[in-house]
């Protein structure tokens, strides 16, 4: 897969954490011009739902749906499928879920979307969690290193034909000595300031981008910001 030839604007998806539909839809209306891609994860999908993810597009908006689906490869399958008929652009699996789940995700998005005669979406993998660490990884049994760790869960992902990863900022430029530009890498835990909030392994927009991060996950920093259209684009010339 070639990675995506992207504008500094293009590459940061604003996460729309929030309990009410209504409240995101007043932030997708509010940055659409300057944002693309909008993450919906399961605090708002909840709410919103289907017909919510089909609302967003309605406005121009690409959805990014992290859901981070973990579970028996029928299941996962299956649900890969709804996820292509949502319409969404992109969305999450755990790779720890392994390589038969992962294969049979990556089968069932291709044939869903020919069928359909719709763009296939990007399948992103999670590796670890950016709330994690290496202390946390022992707590449930991983002795590895946590870039080991990611690093071994990305050779599980190129098997199986997944397109993207989602990691953190501190293995971006590991993935890409290793993998080259095999995978799409998406970077949460991006902090354009100092606030930490509760993520470990975090990283300033400059920085992931420069190692090799196609694409940012930004949520608090901006929907916080008493400026948030400012806050944007002092991240776009960061990036530029």
């Amino acid at each position: 897969m070639t990675r995506p030839q992207l504008k500094p604007e293009e590459r940061i998806i604003l996460a729309l954490d929030f309990p009410e539909h209504e409240i995101a839809i007043r932030w997708v209306e509010k940055l659409k011009n300057k944002i693309k891609t909008f993450k919906v994860g399961p605090i708002l999908f909840l709410d919103s739902g289907s017909e919510g993810l089909k609302e967003f597009s309605n406005l121009g908006a690409n959805v990014f749906l992290d859901l981070k689906f973990h579970d028996i490869p029928t299941t996962v399958e299956k649900t890969a499928r709804q996820s292509v008929r949502f319409g969404a652009n992109m969305f999450t699996i755990h790779t720890m879920g392994g390589l038969e789940m992962m294969k049979s995700v990556a089968t069932a998005v291709k044939e869903e979307a020919e069928k359909l005669s719709y763009p296939k979406p990007l399948v992103l993998g999670v590796t670890v969690l950016t709330s994690q660490d290496k202390k946390s990884l022992e707590q449930v049994g991983i002795n590895t290193s946590t870039e080991d760790t990611v690093m071994n869960l990305a050779a599980l992902a190129e098997k199986a034909n997944i397109d993207g990863l989602v990691c953190s900022g501190v293995e971006v430029e590991a993935l890409r000595n290793e993998f080259g530009d095999r995978f799409t890498l998406v970077v949460p835990g991006i902090r354009p300031g100092t606030a930490n909030h509760d993520q470990k392994r975090v990283t300033t927009p400059a920085e992931a981008v420069s190692k090799g991060a196609d694409y940012l996950v930004i949520g608090r920093a901006i929907t916080e910001a008493p400026n948030p259209e400012e806050i944007v684009d002092q991240i776009v010339e960061s990036i530029s």
